[in-house]
Formats: structure tokens, C-alpha cells, sequence
């Protein structure tokens, strides 16, 4: 793009000793129906704050030139890459929801405006916890409490690992590239070119329209115990639930059909919060059966069911596609490692308390999905619904980057509807065909997770440091990697088999 001329004779000569250059922008307001028109972002740390409304000439030192994260502005720079930022629809597709971390400021200036402790704390807890955690009191009556709860931590500090190895390699990658590494995808594109950026978008499309999957069926397996209006039938098209995935199916195609979901983002900051409120609802009610019956329970089950533990205990820490923007979010990066273990230690104690409370009160009798456990009160209504309707607004958001992933690949970046509809036709129909959510919780967590969240992080590890670290640490990318895909084979296979004995039933 050629530059503008009003702004080519206003560039100034460096001044003695500076690394580069400076560049006067001109800063338009936002439209109204694209409120993020004014975000600028600018590499080596340097910026134009998103919530400005100058108008006129700002100078903004800096290394490289302007993004400007809009496509209606009357003009951009752009850096010699027009992908230099990872800003673009190939990047937006690598994070693993949107705007996932609610409390980031969404700028990177030196000094300011970036995430303290506290709120990288918020944002590790937001990022993570999701409706999976629900699964985990059948899971552990399946493994035993004891063996989930050694499986739920030793996934908890794998994935911590992991997480870290994706930072280091962005850490190493940031000092010798010209390009800031904003996401998962960028990263992957930076190691291993447009084959690591498609794997890693690959990957996140399955975890986004599977967790999707997952959304589907347990609003629908929910609403037909509490509403129990339609007659069962031995065909999984017409089952209660399958009516249910039916008569929803209109509203999402409308809400998927929305071109911006800005306003929808907001609902994962509710989401949580119904969650943690489910979480403490279920936990009091589990203390007090456990105190009036006292089922009888085990401490370690079967062989056959570890991998099944594993699959779900994956699923439910799935969020590694968000470690990058929160630790280049983070005030202070040397101590968002140890932040980040905080959080994820935080995050284990809960998962294990809320898995083995959920197990001891009900025993073999615990369902797969642990709210119906809860009676038919009003609060046991209550929390149910709150669920229902959190996970069926968050649905559109979750599939946002896979209809820009899709639209980009099909379509030409131009939106679709049509395309639209039918991931959503293929997602509804998916839920219908799989009667277990805990059991689907698993399939995800065996295959497209342990991919995304082990596989991956550790082979780019191994490609970016390959070649300067010891045998032990080669050893160790190498044996994360044997492992992943190991995990990923039998885990799948134990997984499929599962569900098509239950479809069976």
C-alpha cells in the first residue's frame, strides 16, 4: 500500500541514537457498529490507547509502523509482513474463544493499562473454568476418588507445563522475529510456517464445535429431566432430548447469524459466575446428603477407566490457547509463571473438592451430569436453568472462530450465512447422535485437547530449542509428545467405544 502523502512529509529523521523512526497517524473515531474502529496496536511495546478520540496528528514512536484493527478506516499502515501483528483473520482464529479474558485491557503500552496480578489471577480462573467441571463427580465415580483426584492433578501440572513451554517459545521467538506473537496461531506460524498455523487452527475448530457439541447436550439432556413433556422413543432423533436440540435450533441459527458478537462477549464473565454459583449450590447439597446417607465408594476403579479420567480431566483445564495474550497482557512477566501456577493450583483444589463431594454424596448412583443429582427444589430448578441459559448464549461465541476460520477457507473472508447454518445444523445434530455428556467431555479431552494442550506446545518446544538443550530436555519434549499421542490413540478409542455402548443401551 502506498503511503499517504499527508503523512509522508511529516516523517521525521530518527533522532541520534534512537533504534528507528517515528510516524505521525491520523486517528479516526469509531463507527458506531464497530466500537474496536480506533485500537491501534504497535509492535515493540509501543501504542495508541483504543479508548482515544483525537483527531488529528499523534506522534507514535516506535520500531515498526501501525495496525490498524479495522477494515473501514480510511486507511492502515502495515509492516513489510501484512500478518506482522497477528491481527488478522488467520490470528483471530487462534484464540480459543472471544475475548475469553474479559478483564484484559486489550493494549500493550509501556508502563500502563496492562494486567496486574489480581487481574491475570481473574483472567487464568476465566479462561479455564467451564462447563466441564459439571462431569467430574461421575468421572471419579467411574476412576475412583482417589485416582481422579491423582489424574485431575498430575493433567493440572502437565498443562501448567505446557503452558509455559508455549511462553518460552514465545519469549525466545519475540527477541529474534519482527513480529509481535500475539496467539497460539501465531506462534505456530512463526516455528513451522502455514503448516503450524493450520494444524493449530485445525485443532482449535474441532475443540470449539466439539465443546459446542457438548453445550447442546447438556441443555438438552437438562430441560428433559426437568421437563420431562415429551414421550421416550428408541430413536435418537425423536428422543426427548433430540426435541429439545430441535426446538432450540431456530434461535441459534439467529444468533449465529449475528456478524459481530461484541455485545455476547460480555457472557463469559456471567457464565463463570453461574458456574462458581452452580459449583457452591452442588457442593452444600452434596454435604448434606453425605451427612444423612453415606454411600458406600471407592477409592481407585478399574484400569480401563484412567484414560477416561484422563480425557475429562483435559477437557476440563482446556485453555492453553489463551496463555499467550494473557502473559502479553501480563504488568509484571517475570512473575506470571508463578501467577499463572497460583491460578491453576486454585483451580485443581476446586475441581478435586467439587469431584469428590459430588462422588461421596451420591455414589455409584452419581449421574453424568452431577446437577441432576440435585432433586426437583427451586434452587436445584433454579441453578439448572441459569446453566441452560448461560451455555446456550455462550454457544454463538464459541463458534465465532469457527465460522472465521471456515469463511476464510470457503468463502473468501466474506461472511456466509448459509455456511453458518449448516456448522450449526452439523453441531445440533452431533449432540443428538451422543447420549452422555461426561462421556463426549471425554472423546474431546482424549483426542483434539491433548493435541492442542501437550502435543503441540511440546513439539514447538523442541523445534525452538532443539538445538541448544540437553539430552534430559530433549528427553522430555520427546516423552510429552510419545505420551500426547498416546493418550490421544487408546484415550479416543476408549472414548468411541464408551459412547457407542451407551448409544446401544
Amino acid at each position: 500500500m502506498a503511503r499517504n502523502p499527508r503523512l509522508q512529509k511529516h516523517k521525521q529523521s530518527p533522532a541520534p541514537g534512537a533504534r528507528s523512526h517515528s510516524f505521525l497517524i491520523v486517528l479516526f473515531p469509531p463507527s458506531r457498529d464497530r466500537p474496536h474502529c480506533s485500537r491501534y496496536f504497535v509492535q515493540q511495546r509501543g501504542e495508541i490507547p483504543s479508548n482515544s478520540r483525537v483527531r488529528g496528528f499523534i506522534r507514535c514512536p516506535c520500531v515498526c509502523v501501525c495496525w490498524v484493527v479495522c477494515s473501514n478506516c480510511l486507511f492502515c499502515f502495515r509492516s513489510n509482513r501484512p500478518d506482522a501483528m497477528g491481527l488478522g483473520s488467520e490470528a483471530s482464529s487462534s484464540s480459543s474463544r472471544l475475548d475469553s479474558a474479559p478483564l484484559l485491557p486489550h493494549h500493550t503500552a509501556e508502563g500502563g493499562h496492562l494486567s496486574s496480578q489480581p487481574k491475570t489471577f481473574a483472567n487464568v480462573f476465566i479462561a479455564v473454568v467451564g462447563a466441564g467441571v459439571l462431569g467430574l463427580p461421575y468421572t471419579f465415580s467411574r476412576t475412583g476418588w482417589a485416582a481422579g483426584s491423582i489424574l485431575l492433578l498430575s493433567v493440572a501440572l502437565l498443562t501448567f507445563y505446557c503452558m509455559m513451554l508455549l511462553v518460552t517459545c514465545r519469549r525466545r521467538l519475540a527477541d529474534e522475529h519482527p513480529k509481535t506473537l500475539t496467539s497460539f496461531g501465531d506462534l505456530g506460524a512463526a516455528v513451522f510456517g502455514a503448516p503450524g498455523r493450520l494444524a493449530v487452527d485445525t485443532m482449535l475448530v474441532l475443540s470449539q464445535a466439539s465443546f459446542c457439541v457438548g453445550y447442546l447436550i447438556f441443555i438438552s439432556n437438562t430441560m428433559a429431566h426437568l421437563y420431562p413433556i415429551f414421550a421416550p422413543s428408541s430413536n435418537v432423533l425423536l428422543s426427548p432430548k433430540a426435541l429439545f436440540i430441535y426446538a432450540m435450533l431456530p434461535f441459534q441459527l439467529g444468533l449465529n447469524s449475528i456478524k459481530t458478537l461484541t455485545l455476547l462477549a460480555p457472557l463469559s464473565i456471567f457464565a463463570d459466575v453461574v458456574d462458581l454459583g452452580a459449583m457452591g449450590v452442588v457442593v452444600g447439597q452434596d454435604v448434606s446428603v453425605w451427612l444423612a446417607t453415606h454411600p458406600t465408594v471407592a477409592a481407585f476403579g478399574g484400569p480401563g477407566a484412567l484414560l477416561y479420567g484422563v480425557g475429562v480431566s483435559v477437557y476440563a483445564f482446556e485453555g492453553v490457547c489463551m496463555v499467550l495474550p494473557l502473559e502479553a497482557e501480563a504488568a509484571d512477566k517475570r512473575k506470571f509463571g508463578a501467577t499463572l501456577g497460583l491460578s491453576m493450583t486454585f483451580i485443581a483444589a476446586m475441581y478435586g473438592l467439587f469431584g469428590v463431594m459430588g462422588y461421596v454424596a451420591f455414589g455409584d448412583a452419581t449421574r453424568d451430569i452431577i446437577t441432576t443429582n440435585l432433586g426437583s427444589g427451586w434452587l436445584s430448578a433454579a441453578v439448572q436453568l441459569g446453566l441452560c441459559i448461560n451455555l446456550f448464549f455462550t454457544m454463538p461465541v464459541m463458534m465465532n472462530p469457527v465460522y472465521e476460520v471456515a469463511e476464510r477457507l470457503l468463502c473468501g473472508k466474506q461472511y456466509c450465512w448459509w455456511l453458518r447454518w449448516v456448522l450449526v445444523v452439523a453441531v445440533g445434530l452431533a449432540a443428538m447422535l451422543v447420549p452422555n455428556f461426561t462421556d463426549f467431555l471425554a472423546l474431546v479431552g482424549s483426542s483434539v485437547c491433548v493435541l492442542l494442550g501437550f502435543v503441540l506446545p511440546a513439539t514447538f518446544h523442541l523445534k525452538v530449542f532443539g538445538g541448544e538443550m540437553g539430552w534430559h530436555g530433549v528427553l522430555s519434549d520427546v516423552l510429552l509428545v510419545v505420551l500426547g499421542i498416546v493418550i490421544a490413540v487408546f484415550g479416543t478409542y476408549s472414548s468411541l467405544v464408551q459412547i457407542f455402548h451407551s448409544s446401544s443401551a
